[in-house]
């Protein structure tokens, strides 16, 4: 076990190590490494997970430049980020990019793995309600939070039936939902049962009955995710 925490730590500090500002040109370097590898664009230069969401609303995983340049030249006009905007290198290169392509950034945190505070969430649909489309959202690997976004803005912004907003959470988008980010499928649950009870509206609801920490205590206890 102190062999494996010691791994872990020199894992963690090796990661923090390249990523970094883009404020010199050995930064930068050590910045693109971060975002090749630890933040696997590699894997992100062919699969986009880019599908449509509604009309002028798209979703995908983190885009690199060079798709950037392939959405500014398609029409897109905003790029909702659900990362946040803590100065990550992925994000740095991201506000760069948008920058120097004319694309409005819009950023909010969103995290997959527990539940979203509702601020968050208000954060979220408060973006959709001022963002300029044609938009994409993204989040990493555009499977787990971009699909729970994705959900969100068929279900307040387009008056979609929660039935129809879950399918945005699925294998099709390599999300699972025996995984810790099965929290998401569970909130959509806990509010499909609320509104067949007695119907209210999903923004309604997570402003005034949705307790982030009691549904993860709860999801915690139900269930027992496979990773």
């Amino acid at each position: 076990m102190r062999l494996i925490k010691r791994l872990t730590e020199w894992e963690r500090n090796l990661r923090q190590s390249y990523n970094t500002d883009l404020s010199t040109p050995e930064n930068r370097r050590r910045a693109n490494i971060y975002n090749l590898w630890f933040d696997h664009a590699a894997l992100r230069v062919l699969w986009t997970n880019h599908y449509p969401v509604a009309p002028g609303v798209w979703r995908s995983n983190q885009p690199t430049h060079r798709r950037f340049e392939r959405l500014k030249a398609m029409g897109f006009r905003s790029v909702l980020n659900l990362r946040g905007s803590a100065g990550a290198a992925h994000y740095l290169a991201e506000e760069e990019s948008c920058a120097r392509l004319g694309l409005n950034l819009v950023s909010v945190t969103l995290h997959a793995r527990f539940a979203a505070p509702p601020e968050d969430i208000a954060a979220v649909i408060a973006a959709f309600r001022s963002i300029e489309k044609p938009f994409v959202m993204h989040c990493k690997s555009g499977a787990d939070r971009a699909g729970f976004a994705a959900a969100i803005y068929l279900m307040v912004i387009e008056g979609r039936p929660v039935s129809e907003a879950r399918k945005m959470l699925g294998l099709k988008y390599i999300h699972f939902r025996r995984s810790r980010t099965g929290v998401l499928d569970y909130i959509l649950d806990l509010y499909d049962a609320r509104n067949a009870r007695d119907p209210i509206g999903f923004e309604d609801w997570v402003a005034t009955e949705y307790d982030n920490e009691q549904v993860q205590r709860d999801f915690e206890r139900k269930f027992k995710p496979l990773f």
